[in-house]
């Protein structure tokens, strides 16, 4: 592969990064008045952060059980109320002492 392919795949990236952008701007004129597609909108940035999150959860400790125990305290502990730091906390003790019995 030369430098002018590489340079060729770089410039169409950027040219579909551009459009995915560029396009919703100059196609929708008017203000957006179905309840479906605008709750479909509302939810899109908690999906994607779901799924480029919950990979990772399982796959950074050293036992995929142990992450998934870690994600399972997560959610039991968000489910019961608890705030953001205390959640993260009971996912990172978990995990601690899970895997210093485990390994």
């Amino acid at each position: 592969m030369s430098n002018s392919e590489i340079y060729i795949y770089i410039l169409i990236m950027a040219g579909v990064s551009m459009a995915i952008r560029i396009l919703p701007l100059t196609l929708i004129q008017k203000q957006i008045k179905s309840r479906f597609i605008q709750s479909f909108l509302y939810y899109v940035p908690y999906i994607t952060l779901a799924v480029m999150t919950f990979p990772a959860i399982i796959n950074a400790t050293q036992s995929p059980f142990s992450g998934a125990l870690a994600l399972a305290v997560g959610i039991i502990t968000a489910w019961f109320g608890a705030s953001l730091f205390q959640v993260a906390v009971s996912c990172c003790c978990s995990v601690f002492i899970l895997e210093l019995f485990i390994l």
